[in-house]
């Protein structure tokens, strides 16, 4: 298991202006990076063995992460087109 955090500005390297504009900007961009921030805290806590927690529980953590990334580049996408 990987122990690394994968914080936003790690998912996204190329778009760190971008990201702070949109925190900056966006309240429905704040509200997904934060349900983000706490869902990968809690990975990580559990792959550093922090917490114990089940397989199935963990996968669907895990799940859940992807699918902030893929909203929050889909909002990135979306406000890259309307710069």
């Amino acid at each position: 298991m990987s122990n690394t955090p994968h914080q936003l500005g790690d998912q996204f390297p190329n778009d760190h202006a971008l990201l702070h504009e949109l925190k900056l900007q966006n309240p429905h961009f704040v509200t997904v990076a934060e349900h983000y921030h706490v869902v990968n805290g809690e990975i990580h806590r559990i792959e550093a063995g922090l917490e114990t927690r089940s397989d199935e529980y963990t996968e669907t953590l895990k799940k859940q992460r992807l699918a902030l990334v893929d909203e929050i580049a889909g909002l990135l996408a979306k406000a890259k087109a309307a710069a």
